[in-house]
């Protein structure tokens, strides 16, 4: 087994390196995996390249297997699939999907991986943590059959919102966001897609997820009454305005929060985190998914990549990031 491997280390705010790590011998309940690839987050993980963590957030935000601390230095993400090469023999040899950084090799807890359906090929499956999010909002949001819903921001998160409600029965989706560029992804998705102003109104159901206080706004406009937008844009340090005058009140229209660091309520007490894992890589069977992945890069170009996808020169929904042998 290797007894060193390579990791993406933010050194400091806007700036990343390949450091050596080493990889330690794994017991009899952790796996060896090797990395076949791995997927940057943009609207997050750029947040956290250009240190936009508030303090307040820095113990909420740590990923599950993060070292360091904000804002820098720190190994962060958490969009990894791999192989195991040492572990328990009902996992070995198993593609796995793991909330880890991005690093050539690593050992964690048996119980920290979860296998990927054979119908789901690994250059995907990056996609699981994502997808998960989505189940999670919309355990959150309740979508109901013919229901008129607007997932607003047609990033990562919100494309994969749209791309599990286009699976359900009777409903209008449409896909609103400011870039022409997103009506093919929507197409790809099997959804409509509107620019916010011509965006569909009457909706009782607005998913927000473009990160920007005039796609809130928006999101409020096209409510129906006593509709309900749920919030899944994370701001970091940015302040926010939102208008909660005119007729907020007398239409009695509700902004509630999505966060995937706890399962939902509404399903709390029946699923796990895994069980909500699991569902989003059965989900990710649909190759339409495929639509979100939208650039790669060898795992030794990721501090030049890093600043381009922060800075939006490189525009991407989920960058895939690719591993060779010769990377570990």
């Amino acid at each position: 087994m290797p007894r060193v491997a390579c990791a993406f280390w933010l050194s400091v705010s806007g700036q990343g390196e390949i450091r050596t790590v080493p990889v330690p011998e794994p017991r009899d309940d952790e796996v060896l995996v090797r990395t076949v690839c791995s997927g940057v987050s943009r609207g997050t993980e750029t947040l956290v390249f250009r240190g936009g963590v508030p303090e307040s957030q820095h113990s909420v935000m740590r990923a599950p297997f993060q070292e360091g601390d904000f804002p820098a230095p720190v190994k962060y993400g958490y969009l990894n699939v791999g192989v195991v090469e040492r572990g328990p023999s009902a996992l070995l040899g198993r593609t796995v999907f793991c909330l880890y950084p991005h690093q050539t090799h690593y050992v964690v807890p048996a119980s920290a991986v979860t296998p990927v359906p054979d119908s789901v090929p690994a250059s995907r499956a990056v996609l699981a943590g994502t997808v998960e999010t989505a189940v999670n909002a919309l355990w959150d949001a309740a979508p109901l059959v013919g229901d008129r819903i607007a997932v607003v921001g047609g990033g990562m998160v919100g494309c994969s919102v749209a791309a599990v409600l286009a699976r359900f029965p009777g409903v209008r989706v449409q896909l609103v966001d400011a870039d022409p560029a997103r009506a093919a992804t929507a197409e790809a998705l099997g959804v409509d897609f509107a620019l916010p102003q011509d965006a569909l109104g009457d909706c009782d159901l607005v998913v927000h997820a473009s990160a920007t206080e005039q796609g809130l706004a928006r999101s409020l406009e096209l409510l129906a009454p006593e509709g309900t937008v749920v919030e899944l844009s994370w701001y970091g340090d940015r302040q926010v305005s939102l208008p909660l005058g005119e007729a907020f009140h007398s239409r009695r229209l509700v902004v509630r929060s999505s966060q995937v660091g706890a399962v939902s309520p509404a399903r709390r007490a029946r699923r796990t985190f895994a069980d909500r894992l699991a569902l989003a890589l059965d989900l990710l069977a649909d190759p339409a998914f495929d639509a979100l992945i939208t650039g790669e890069s060898a795992f030794e170009d990721l501090p030049r990549v890093m600043p381009r996808l922060a800075s939006g020169d490189l525009p991407a929904l989920c960058h895939r990031i690719r591993y060779t042998p010769a990377d570990g």
